[in-house]
């Protein structure tokens, strides 16, 4: 705010002043609608939301809900997908283009999370000798990794199983079995030590 002692005398300069003024005015009053309007189609979305929300709750724990069809069900459940995504399509077009976020979504599939720390363990089998005589190269190696929780921790173990093949003779593929607890979560395993003609 200016003082009166902060005005200049001049009155072409008091008159600009007074323009500009006006102009900022002017200028947070139209910002202010632009806001007020961007709340109230947000306002109406989260309406029309709340709205499929409670159809979604009538359809799964209504009255009739025990013996509608459960295709029918599925059908319902469609319904409301196809709505919810005209909804946040809707959403995301009013977000204006310097306020989206381009961070692309973070997605783990088939691997467990990086920080946690990782314990390796590697199975050899019994033996690295071949039946002929000749040692064994590794050719490759089964990787597994499972979640392990200690109280107040988490990590990852990681266990190996090379698989060791002759370079003189073509037995096979020899690799060591997996322990019991890769059994018991279903993971691929040899009952013994395999043989595996190639």
């Amino acid at each position: 705010m200016l003082d009166a002692a902060d005005l200049p005398d001049d009155v072409a300069a008091l008159k600009a002043m007074l323009i500009a003024a006006q102009a900022r005015e002017a200028a947070k009053d139209v910002a202010i609608a632009s806001k007020d309007e961007h709340i109230a189609r947000k306002d109406e979305r989260i309406e029309r939301l709340e709205k499929l929300v409670a159809a979604f709750k009538q359809a799964a724990f209504g009255r009739k809900s025990e013996k509608t069809d459960p295709d029918q069900f599925d059908l319902a459940l469609e319904d409301l997908e196809t709505a919810m995504a005209v909804i946040h399509a809707e959403d995301e077009a009013d977000v204006p283009a310097g306020n989206r976020i381009s961070k692309p979504r973070a997605i783990n599939r088939g691997s467990l999370p990086k920080h946690l720390p990782r314990i390796e363990e590697v199975i050899e089998p019994e033996s690295l000798i071949c039946g002929c005589g000749g040692g064994l190269h590794c050719i490759g190696e089964d990787v597994s990794e499972r979640l392990d929780i200690i109280p107040l921790q988490f990590r990852v173990i990681v266990t190996r199983r090379p698989k060791y093949a002759c370079r003189a003779c073509t037995d096979g593929v020899v690799q060591a079995p997996a322990p019991a607890r890769l059994i018991q979560a279903g993971l691929p395993t040899e009952a013994t030590v395999a043989h595996v003609l190639v």
